[in-house]
């Protein structure tokens, strides 16, 4: 069993019925598979071998899951990158990664030009550019020249499905290899958990880039013969839009999208009686977001709340619908098929009601980090993979996630790593040095703020720490307020004391105006 076979197995079952709506256009089962087949043929004929590596750079298409699927059905593991990354994060994930080819979408076009250089391993590169000058060879022109793989028995549940890149308490992105195995047991648990039936209509709004949109939201619509309607870019109304016109039944984001979904003045305009099932993750959904949710989606019986991670493919626990107004910001009990634990720091097991990290162990754990050894010992341990979150259960089982024990910030969905914004802001030649925190946000649950020491003499704005970071990372993990100060306070070990940072700010009278 394999995760190709998924698709194989619904295009002979339901043939005619729509697998993909996008902005690309509308394919059945057997469009979808039948071109895939042939896509993972071109791979094979371009030289690509069992265990190479498939660089995927789109936004949310028919052109990621076309290349997602040909990838595993030709033994080739599936690289995808997050669209939202500069030039230098892409680098560093690819030559970190080490793939032969990359398809990437036309609206990179400029960026892949101006690193092309500078990654080591890919000769082929392949892109549905559009009419102006691209170097890449043409998707469809590269996929005409496959002849259709028939069957793909030859890949195994150990095989490796994924590297699926997050980033460690380093700030450096770190590649999670998923097998098959991994992948499978994901979906079983998630299915489950969530109740899933088949035939839905599901919208993809998520990123394909993460665990969850890929492995959750899309594969189990693939499993259970469900259709997928992949949207390109989340923006409220036109989202409302859809549901209304195809006639959605299940939608999934995180507590910022639906915050926003639900403050568009045009909301109350739009059916939403289809959606009949709302799931979400990524941050802890609030009561009063919740009770809207009901609310604004008539037929939906509650929330289900997901928690999980990418090493761990990603679901460790879910909240059903049934119980999600009984147990308010809890996560869930632990799923089927894997085990949860609340552990001290003598990695003895906790009992109810105290707060300890939680670790979990299960067939859908990643088989460690790419390339990184050192990293793959301190996550998983004795079997246990260790979540770096804290977390207390109660006497029935169920799960809260209390806090962060690595000082990860969760803005819109999108993790960030202080660490990574602190060590880029200290290349600045008047910064001194800087302490990143992460402060709530009412429309994406958490923000970016710097604490910025300059070096004596030295002027600059606060825009301008915002540009800079704009230029050398992701636009989603520059702050949003810097607060200039005279020095960072620390700890004798060096450590910053962000927490007396929040807390002496947070109460100043600058704030208070701002």
């Amino acid at each position: 069993m394999n995760v190709g076979y998924l698709l194989t197995n619904s295009a002979h079952k339901y043939p005619e019925r729509l697998a993909i709506i996008s902005e690309e256009g509308r394919w059945t089962f057997e469009e979808f598979d039948q071109r895939t087949n042939r896509l993972a043929g071109a791979m094979l004929k371009a030289g690509l071998k069992k265990g190479d590596r498939v660089a995927i750079l789109f936004f949310n298409s028919s052109y990621f899951v076309e290349v997602y699927f040909a990838a595993l059905k030709a033994g080739l593991i599936a690289t995808p990158v997050n669209f939202r990354f500069v030039g230098p994060e892409i680098v560093y994930v690819l030559n970190d990664s080490q793939p032969n080819i990359l398809f990437y979408g036309p609206q990179f076009e400029e960026t892949i030009a101006a690193i092309r250089d500078q990654l080591a391993t890919i000769r082929i590169f392949v892109s549905p550019y559009d009419d102006g000058p691209s170097s890449a060879i043409g998707y469809e022109e590269f996929l005409l020249k496959g002849k259709s793989i028939t069957h793909t028995s030859g890949i195994c549940e150990d095989d490796h499905c994924q590297i699926m890149y997050t980033s460690g308490t380093t700030g450096r992105p770190k590649g999670a290899i998923l097998t098959h195995g991994n992948v499978l047991w994901n979906l079983f648990n998630t299915v489950l958990g969530r109740e899933d039936k088949a035939g839905e209509k599901a919208l993809i709004v998520g990123p394909l880039y993460h665990t969850a949109a890929l492995n959750n939201h899309f594969t189990i619509q693939v499993a259970l013969g469900g259709t997928s309607i992949l949207v390109r870019k989340f923006e409220p109304e036109s989202l409302l839009r859809t549901i209304e016109k195809e006639k959605a039944t299940i939608i999934s984001g995180a507590p910022a999208l639906y915050n926003l979904l639900l403050q568009h003045p045009n909301a109350s305009q739009y059916d939403t009686r289809s959606i009949t099932k709302c799931t979400a993750g990524a941050d802890k959904l609030p009561m009063e977001i919740k009770e809207r949710l009901i609310a604004f989606f008539p037929n939906i019986k509650g929330v289900y709340d997901v928690y999980g991670c990418t090493e761990a493919s990603p679901c460790i626990t879910i909240l059903n619908a049934e119980d999600s107004i009984r147990k308010d910001m809890s996560v869930g009990k632990d799923l089927p098929f894997l085990e949860a634990r609340v552990v001290d720091h003598d990695d003895k097991f906790l009992p109810p009601g105290e707060v300890g990290e939680l670790i979990c162990r299960g067939p859908n754990v990643m088989e460690g980090y790419y390339g990184n050894s050192e990293g793959t010992r301190e996550a998983i341990r004795n079997g246990w993979l260790y979540t770096g979150d804290l977390a207390r259960v109660d006497e029935e089982g169920f799960f809260y996630i209390v806090d962060r024990k690595k000082e990860m910030i969760v803005s819109g969905g999108e993790n960030i790593y202080p660490r990574e914004i602190e060590e880029t802001l200290l290349t600045h030649p008047a910064i001194a040095d800087v302490a990143v925190v992460g402060i709530p946000d009412p429309d994406w649950g958490e923000s970016v703020k710097a604490f910025v020491a300059l070096k004596e003499g030295e002027m600059i704005s606060e825009q301008e720490v915002i540009d800079f970071c704009t230029k050398h990372l992701a636009s989603f993990k520059k702050p949003k307020r810097v607060i200039f100060i005279s020095a960072i306070p620390r700890n004798p070990s060096g450590k910053a004391l962000k927490r007396l940072l929040i807390e002496k700010y947070d109460r100043s009278p600058i704030e208070k105006r701002r």
